[in-house]
């Protein structure tokens, strides 16, 4: 079967070998760009610097360029002009991937002639995608542009090598005269058509065969206002029934007092007809590929920026840590329901780690290798919600520059993470239900329905219950939320779990604020295990955080003030230490006070002046450990040189 020419040019596309050209100054930035595209099909070139690439350029004419812009000599902004400004270089493509993020800086870089701009730092997905799709816009054009100059020169040849018919029509519309090659190209004998009209023997139809009347007839036209005219619309027809298309000029003849004839020059173009076609379906095969590769990357770059985004604003308590008897239980069924497609609604406190429970169910599917795209219900505009969740298209309201992509287009086949879902307003809970139950979308401003495949988890830290009750949202949208609930346990129902993220959450800081930070002391840790914390694990990571910033030293101290004991626990601990004073034997006349000191200094130093911890004095004494330390103030005890 042959192979159409939309075919063969995606097919000779496919079996080239595109030359690439990684430009950056930075050696280690250099080696991993060349190992991100090594065995991806592509000629790999290096160059340290912008002389090195230009002098490349001019020597191997690559097929795109990844180009550096801080660069020593000549910066990426100055080799991308002087490529641009050479006429032999001006078609290469040119991608900047670059540390600099700023607006500016990618309007300078596009306003260069770049096709794409990569910020620092990247992942290796995204280059290599972007890099497919610019070297297949690239080599498409090209093979684009060969097609046409082969098309031109087959027709240049195709109207040297064939012979023109040429025939007189009189003023009536019958034919006067005819030459060989124009009775060779209908099948007639001369006398067949001397004397025969025009029209009806040869031209009463268009390239498609339909009829039209001899008003419309361009030699007839002719014969009645003397204006030449000109077509390649037309057809003649054979002798045996079939039409050909034909290019013809009718010229008027002038008599001496008025038009005598007309005479007609035609030829075949019938090979020129099939080549323009398999040139519009090339043309047409090429568009629509073009396309969808704009699409695909116009959605890569939407989900490439909602990505980079998502990591900068990642919690460093991304992974859930613990193995108290409370989180066990709720990681079980975690784990359950993540092999499925079933909606889950994570309920909890606020910091409790309700995200990172999320992000914990979509690691344990199967859709962990799609996106998990997060919205904050909660953080968006109720005029912006809309627009955010299924997208907009250009015009569909006055800011509304350009089509955006929503969040569960950028979900597709993958997880949204819907968090404090009790915040959405009661009309978007109406759309959100039809995606619930359709798994379709519609972009605001658009009437198209936009099937997505996506796996919805919600959470919230109100009482949706309460909320359908008070009419604040709709109980079919509870009822589809709420298949699966799962409850996040607070921090002070697993404060076993407490030792695991302060090792957690100190390595993360050590790291951050290059201290060597090892642990917290033992007074610190008892007050943090005495705590209530209303705030969750978000508050004990602000704590230590705090903390770790005043530290002076490897070890963290916790400030008391920080972590405050209920007034209640200060008041009894004051209470039994009070009581515990008046049962000391008084010596020598001395104050309850005075003894009260002692019998302290005496434990703290038979215990080296451990305060707080186990077998601390203040567990001994069954008082906080900052209830001793306020007691011993008071008292004026301190730790001998």
């Amino acid at each position: 079967m042959k192979k159409s020419a939309g075919t063969q040019c995606l097919q000779e596309i496919e079996s080239g070998h595109a030359s690439l050209l990684l430009v950056d100054d930075n050696p280690t930035n250099l080696q991993v760009l060349y190992q991100t595209l090594e065995g991806h099909g592509y000629k790999l070139l290096l160059a340290k610097n912008g002389k090195d690439a230009l002098n490349i350029v001019a020597k191997v004419h690559p097929e795109l360029i990844l180009l550096d812009i801080m660069m020593p000599g000549l910066d990426g902004y100055e080799v991308c002009q002087q490529i641009k400004n050479n006429t032999e270089t001006s078609d290469i493509a040119i991608i900047f991937l670059s540390a600099l993020d700023e607006v500016k800086d990618k309007i300078k870089g596009f306003s260069l002639g770049a096709v794409d701009y990569i910020a620092k730092p990247f992942q290796a997905e995204e280059v290599i995608a972007r890099v497919e799709t610019h070297i297949k816009i690239q080599q498409l054009e090209k093979t684009l542009a060969q097609k046409n100059r082969q098309l031109k020169e087959d027709n240049t040849l195709l109207l040297e090598s064939m012979g023109e018919g040429l025939l007189g029509v009189d003023k009536q519309g019958l034919i006067t005269f005819i030459n060989p090659a124009g009775l060779d190209l209908l099948g007639y004998l001369e006398d067949d058509v001397i004397g025969k009209n025009f029209h009806d023997l040869f031209m009463h139809t268009d390239c498609d065969g339909k009829r039209y009347p001899i008003e419309k007839n361009k030699v007839f036209n002719t014969l009645q206002d003397r204006r030449e005219r000109h077509s390649d619309k037309d057809a003649f027809w054979h002798k045996d029934g079939s039409f050909f298309p034909v290019e013809y000029t009718v010229t008027a003849i002038e008599g001496m007092y008025d038009i005598s004839s007309a005479c007609v020059i035609f030829k075949n173009i019938s090979e020129r007809k099939q080549r323009e076609t398999a040139l519009n379906q090339a043309l047409a095969t090429v568009e629509q590929l073009k396309e969808k590769l704009q699409k695909e990357n116009s959605h890569l770059r939407a989900q490439s920026s909602y990505l980079q985004e998502a990591i900068r604003s990642e919690q460093n308590y991304g992974e859930i840590i613990g193995q108290s008897q409370a989180l066990r239980k709720t990681m079980d069924e975690a784990q359950q329901v993540a092999k499925t497609d079933t909606t889950v609604l994570i309920n909890g406190e606020s910091g409790t780690g309700k995200e990172s429970m999320a992000r914990a169910i979509h690691q344990y599917s199967a859709r962990k290798d799609q996106p998990l795209i997060k919205v904050n219900c909660g953080a968006i505009a109720e005029s912006l919600v809309e627009s955010e969740l299924f997208g907009h298209v250009k015009g569909a309201f006055t800011s509304a520059i350009q089509d955006r992509t929503g969040h569960f287009e950028l979900a597709d086949k993958g997880t949204i993470f819907l968090d404090e879902i009790g915040e959405l307003s009661l009309d978007v809970q109406v759309k959100l239900l039809r995606v619930l139950q359709e798994q379709e979308i519609q972009r605001v401003g658009s009437g198209e329905v936009i099937q997505v495949d996506v796996r919805i988890i919600a959470a919230t830290n109100r009482n949706l219950k309460q909320m359908v009750d008070d009419g604040l949202f709709r109980m079919d949208l509870f009822y589809r939320l709420n298949v699966f609930p799962l409850t996040v346990p607070p921090l002070r129902e697993r404060k076993s779990d407490i030792p695991l993220l302060l090792a957690k959450f100190i390595k993360n800081l050590s790291n951050k604020l290059a201290k060597p930070l090892t642990e917290v002391s033992e007074v610190s840790m008892a007050l943090l295990m005495d705590y209530h914390w209303p705030g969750n694990i978000r508050e004990l990571q602000n704590v230590i955080e705090r903390s770790a910033i005043l530290s002076r030293s490897d070890i963290i101290e916790i400030d008391d003030a920080l972590v405050p004991v209920s007034i209640e626990r200060v008041q009894l601990a004051q209470t039994e230490l009070q009581n515990s004073s008046e049962n000391i034997r008084i010596k020598h006349n001395k104050t309850l006070a005075e003894n009260e000191r002692d019998y302290i200094r005496s434990l703290l130093d038979a215990h080296n002046w451990l305060i707080g911890g186990k077998k601390g004095v203040a567990e001994i004494l069954d008082v906080p450990a900052s209830t001793l330390r306020s007691r011993m103030k008071k008292l004026g005890i301190e730790r001998p040189e």
